[in-house]
């Protein structure tokens, strides 16, 4: 799933563009402030920023100078209402890989986004997500409401497989030589529902896990 930030302090146009995006697989965190937006992003990484230039307590370009001296391949795209030359200069000299002058199709800023995924290579095959928890699998990170989680290696190993194969129940027997046979250990049955329970815990305890009575665990999105 593509995790986007959207920085907009208009409410209609920020719902419109959330509402659109959502209903294509896109999980959209409004941020009406740049302050709010920083604060997120000292926190966790999403997969691309969608970007005002005016912003109540400060200017969009400065948030993304700001970003691009931490995060220099994060993908950003203004959407603003500035649209002569001057700005759209301005505003990929700060680092923008795109810029959308406002009024804007949504299907046209959609295309947008996924074009500029394509070009900088950040598309979604290293990242799993299933309703608030995301899995990034280069960066071996687990993330629930945007909060990183510490898991155990058997934890982090559970996880990996059962949202690799979200949809499908996967049997405990399947579940035991995956993630624990693969590495040349033997373990009991009950050291699989013991790790299940502390990964539900620390997941908050998520509906998207799910337990398949006499068979196994399935993962899949309730969202």
């Amino acid at each position: 799933m593509t995790e986007i930030y959207y920085v907009e302090d208009d409410e209609d146009i920020a719902q419109s563009v959330k509402e659109y995006l959502e209903a294509r697989d896109c999980r959209v965190t409004v941020f009406s402030t740049v302050a709010l937006a920083k604060t997120a992003l000292r926190k966790y990484t999403p997969t691309i920023i969608l970007l005002d230039w005016n912003m109540p307590d400060r200017e969009g370009k400065e948030l993304c100078d700001w970003i691009r001296l931490r995060q220099s391949s994060l993908p950003i795209i203004f959407l603003t209402v500035r649209g002569d030359s001057h700005d759209i200069v301005a505003g990929l000299g700060y680092g923008a890989d795109d810029y959308v002058v406002k009024p804007f199709e949504l299907d046209v800023l959609y295309s947008r986004i996924l074009a500029l995924l394509r070009r900088t290579g950040q598309t979604d095959s290293a990242r799993l997500s299933c309703d608030r928890i995301l899995l990034d699998k280069e960066k071996m990170t687990v993330f629930c409401d945007q909060q990183e989680v510490a898991l155990s290696q058997p934890e982090y190993q559970l996880l990996f497989v059962l949202m690799e194969n979200k949809g499908k129940t996967v049997t405990r027997t399947q579940l035991l030589e995956l993630v624990w046979d693969s590495n040349g250990n033997y373990v009991n049955d009950n050291t699989l529902t013991v790790t299940v329970k502390r990964l539900r815990e620390k997941l908050q305890h998520p509906d998207c896990l799910k337990t398949i009575r006499s068979f196994g665990y399935r993962m899949e999105d309730t969202l």
